[in-house]
């Protein structure tokens, strides 16, 4: 009828016939779910031109929505006034070859969060045409059948239009919170552009809660990394520090924090709350109604959604009522602001208790410089950049977490070695191993989008899961070249490997997908040619109007190079093709200026932008051809998305066997880092007693810093001297002692190979430092106070098997309150069997070993050198350790000396020092019962060490033994030398 009233004027009956008739096919074909536009491209194209007929086509598009990039379930006020990918998740972190563009403010506020609410999800959540999960649609419905309901600190969560939410402290009752942004990326994660977003960036959500009354310090933790398909539960008992917390939720660096609305009521914060706030300032908050902190939800939740091969986590889960709990609250809330749904049996769900790896709290993980450099966040000089040398970005995070939380489990860290010493005495398993490895893509990422159901299916939605099957065949076909390479191994834990990519499942979905998708389908770098690949990812003849979309698409190809040579032939200028997912096709020239005609490009030519003599520009007409590119695209994506889903829904039984290979092709990744570190230095392997020994060990980021190779030094604690005193000038090198002994630790307890001739560890089950000097402006917290604070913080949290390293404590008060303070810390600690490494310069503090043998005193040596040009000595640093406490007497005012203080200065601070040092240093002198009893004691130990840890044959246990005795008599001649001097006095 609109057409019959537009064309009444029309002269020609038969355009007016024509037109109608046309109009009438268009509409049945849209009707009839047909690509008719690209039918009446093809064969009618006339007919486009015709303004009348494209209005109508316009018109009708509506009976076609799914094509499109607009939401159906939106309003139409809405949807005017939003960008189409608005309606996306909150989150992108899918494998997409064409990034998305950020949303305006305006629409990032409006309808994620919009006037439909949860409710309109739901209804658009059952009607996905050609879900690939059509059986699982009442799933995804009964997921979404409760209001949900969030109040939260991030500012583009807010909306006026959404239902009840809830009004949190974090604006108004935290003032120092008042002015913060979250951080929401929208971009998409491309897995093909060297700028993507970094393997380490924030990703993980997690949800906290605590119990209440009785229960209250035990702590429910569940987090899950929207690149990875992977749920990780924690319960365990924390004391009122919440240690253990916050170091938990450091190592996992979280995007978003989820906790209970009763926890931060305004004014009645708890503890718990107010802490993580403290510690997290940057990280978004989200308050969820405690009432969706259900554990009998959550334990449905992980019967539905945990994979067969990991349903045992069922067991350890059933009485962990808060870990559950936060588990229901933590899938309700990211199914939420993902638009998704996870299909069933789909994620890793797995129990990780706080007993399993050591504890490292992140001032420790600072001061040691495990992640971040403290000068330069942007260099590598870090473990992590000493040790890694990972290819794939699943063992760069794998590296990561576990220099954060090493192992305790011995034999489990044993056969990480053995496969270290394998790779580094078998040349070809390990080049082999790395250059398969380093050709495979994100395993976890392609696992976390693969399980995850759109509730709309968008164009961004289609083009993501066409990238993805190709990733996916692009893995499988990997799958017998890493068995290959594996196949000789012969340590247990990589023909435990080898044995997991036996599994049959990998060849069905291989062969399903090489049914549906070409051989030659594969990824490649490059967004042209990725895009290249999607549009001719399936087989021809598999579904006529995709072969006839596809001919049409590259005839428009065609035609814009075509036209692109005819420009060049026009204007005599070296045009070329070029391409970018941001422009699409546009025209480069590299040219001198001044060979331009009138020094000027042709009007023809708009958007020029030049760098140095490149120009980039395009033109009207190119602009046109590349719209009529973008919905060929639409359409092709739009069939084979189809036909992808289709292929999906038959593999989607078998697939979970990729999870096996992705920690695999991580762990292995990890191994071959270390190794690949080995070759690099002289590093060798650890091993495990009760005794940390360390032969000739030298600091191994110092060792990448510095040209030549750092001194080396030995290092030996025992339960029976399990307390070291370390003194010397100031940079004499403690403090990189200190650091170089936590760094050997961590190398050792995560499977690496550590620098050093020979090392023996304990297993130490936490690592605590107290290294740092600086005031803390926004805690107002002194120099002094900070002190203290993490003093405390150790003494409330040690244990016997735990690693202490203190480097000058006390400083920041006066010398007489300084020396109690550490004297009291000393002799607390000396009642624990942890190895404790204090370094000083209260020398008075070393005659603590006259009461407490398990005390020895260490220093380091410095050499005086006569300087003949300036008439004075000067002090030469050997940064070697040696036995007992230095000798050097004011080096704090020969350093002062040298740092160009005016001399009437020094030579009044020298007088002032003898003066005071008459006046308080008391002769300190120890018993021959003192004597004859430390004798005992350290006789008595090497004994308890040798029947423990001995490997030696009976003839050298003997000759061992027999030493040790003459040592024990020796010891006497000097107790009864001191009864001597004493009769004399």
């Amino acid at each position: 009828a609109l057409m019959g009233e537009r064309c009444a004027g029309v002269e020609s009956g038969v355009l007016c016939a024509c037109s109608l008739l046309l109009c009438a096919c268009a509409v049945w074909l849209y009707a009839c779910a047909l690509p008719s536009r690209l039918f009446l491209r093809r064969f009618c194209p006339w007919a486009r031109r015709h303004p009348e007929i494209s209005r109508c086509l316009r018109s009708v598009r509506m009976l076609r929505p799914e094509i499109s990039s607009t939401s159906p379930s939106v309003p139409a006020a809405s949807q005017s006034s939003t960008e189409p990918w608005s309606q996306g998740p909150r989150y992108n972190f899918g494998l997409q070859e064409t990034p998305q563009s950020l949303p305006s403010a305006k629409a990032s506020a409006s309808t994620p969060w919009g006037t439909s609410g949860a409710a309109g999800d739901r209804s658009s959540s059952s009607s996905l045409p050609g879900s690939y999960f059509e059986n699982k649609r009442s799933y995804a419905e009964n997921t979404f059948a409760s209001n949900f309901n969030f109040g939260t600190s991030s500012s583009s969560a807010r909306d006026n239009n959404y239902p009840q939410t809830l009004k949190t402290p974090l604006s108004a009752g935290n003032p120092q919170r008042s002015g913060y942004k979250s951080w929401t990326p929208q971009i998409g994660y491309s897995a093909t552009s060297s700028s993507a977003v970094s393997v380490h960036s924030p990703s993980v959500i997690v949800a906290v809660v605590e119990g209440r009354g009785l229960a209250r310090g035990e702590i429910g933790m569940a987090s899950i990394d929207l690149k990875s398909p992977q749920i990780i539960l924690s319960q365990f008992a924390d004391n009122t520090t919440y240690a253990k917390v916050i170091t938990k939720l450091k190592i996992l660096s979280p995007l978003e924090i989820i906790m209970s609305n009763t926890a931060c009521v305004v004014g009645n914060s708890t503890k718990l709350f107010t802490l993580i706030t403290e510690n997290f300032k940057n990280v978004n908050f989200t308050t969820v109604q405690r009432k969706y902190f259900n554990e009998t939800k959550g334990l449905e939740y992980i019967e539905q959604l945990c994979i067969a091969e990991f349903s045992t986590v069922l067991m350890e889960v059933q009485s962990k009522y808060y870990c559950l709990a936060a588990v229901a609250a933590l899938l309700k809330y990211v199914e939420f602001i993902q638009n998704s749904v996870y299909a069933p049996k789909s994620l890793k769900i797995c129990f990780q208790g706080s007993e399993q790896t050591a504890m490292i709290d992140s001032s420790s993980a600072q001061n040691l410089e495990l992640l971040v450099n403290n000068q330069d966040s942007r260099n590598n000089h870090t473990l992590f950049g000493v040790l890694n040398y990972t290819k794939t970005p699943g063992g760069s995070r794998r590296l990561r977490s576990n220099i954060l939380e090493p192992l305790v489990d011995i034999e489990t860290i044993n056969m990480r070695l053995d496969c270290v010493q394998e790779l580094l005495q078998d040349e070809e398993l390990f080049f082999g191993l790395q250059s398969v490895i380093a050709r495979f893509l994100d395993t976890e990422q392609l696992l976390s989008v693969l399980v995850q159901i759109p509730k709309q299916d968008t164009v961004n939605a289609a083009e993501s899961k066409i990238t993805n099957l190709i990733y996916l065949k692009h893995t499988l076909e990997l799958v017998d070249p890493l068995k290959i390479a594996l196949k000789n191994c012969n340590t247990p834990l990589l023909r435990a490997y080898y044995g997991s990519l036996e599994d049959k499942r990998f060849g069905i979905i291989l062969e399903k997908i090489k049914t549906v998708i070409n051989d030659d389908a594969r990824y490649m770098k490059g967004c042209l040619n990725m895009r290249t690949q999607k549009c001719y990812a399936v087989r021809s003849n598999i579904n006529e109007f995709l072969d006839i979309a596809r001919r049409t698409y590259t005839e428009i190809v065609d035609d814009i190079a075509g036209m692109i040579s005819q420009l060049a032939e026009k204007y005599s200028l070296p045009l070329r093709t070029s391409f970018s997912s941001a422009r699409g096709f546009f025209i480069q020239m590299t040219i001198d200026c001044a060979a331009l005609p009138n020094d000027q490009l042709p009007s023809e030519f708009i958007k020029i932008s030049k760098v140095k003599n490149s120009y980039s520009f395009t033109s009207a007409d190119l602009i046109k051809m590349n719209e009529r590119c973008q919905e060929s695209l639409r359409e092709i994506y739009h069939m084979t998305y189809m036909i992808v889903c289709k292929l999906l829904s038959e593999i989607y039984e078998h697939i979970h066997c990729l999870y096996k290979l992705s920690d695999t092709v991580s762990m292995l990744d990890m191994l071959l880092s270390f190794a690949h570190a080995c070759t690099l230095s002289d590093y060798v392997r650890p091993e495990f007693t009760d005794t940390l020994a360390i032969k000739q060990g030298w600091h191994p980021i110092l060792e990448r810093i510095s040209v030549d190779k750092p001194v080396a030094n030995n290092t030996y604690i025992t339960e029976g001297s399990n307390f070291l005193i370390i003194t010397g000038p100031n940079m004499s090198g403690k403090s990189t002692y200190l650091k170089q002994i936590a760094l050997c630790q961590i190398m050792a307890q995560i499977g690496s190979y550590v620098p050093a001739e020979y090392s023996s560890f304990r297993i130490a089950e936490q690592i605590f430092t107290r290294i740092s000097t600086d005031d803390d402006i926004e805690t107002n917290s002194s120099t002094f106070m900070k002190e203290m604070k993490e003093i405390a913080y150790i003494l409330h949290n040690v244990n016997d098997k735990s690693l202490i390293l203190i480097d000058e404590l006390g400083r920041g008060t006066n010398t007489e309150e300084g020396i109690g303070i550490c004297y009291a810390v000393c002799e607390y600690l000396l009642s624990l069997k942890a190895f404790t490494l204090f370094a000083t310069h209260f020398l008075e503090l070393c005659h603590i070993d006259v009461l407490y043998p398990n005390v020895e005193n260490m220093h380091f040596e410095v050499q005086h050198v006569k300087n003949t040009s300036r008439n004075k000595e000067t002090i030469l640093y050997t940064y070697k350790l040696s036995k007992g406490f230095t000798e050097e007497k004011n080096y704090g005012l020969k350093a002062a000396e040298v740092s160009s203080l005016p001399p009437s200065i020094v030579s009044d601070a020298k007088e002032i020092t003898t003066q005071i040092t008459k006046q308080i240093l008391q002769y300190q002198r120890s018993t021959p019962e003192m004597e004859r009893q430390r004798a005992v004691y350290h006789l008595a130990t090497r004994l308890v060490q040798t029947a423990r840890n001995s490997r030696l044959d009976p003839d050298s246990l003997r000759t061992y033994l027999s030493n040790l005795k003459k040592k024990y008599e020796a010891d006497f001649p000097k107790a009864e030398q001191v009864l001597g001097r004493t009769e004399e006095e």
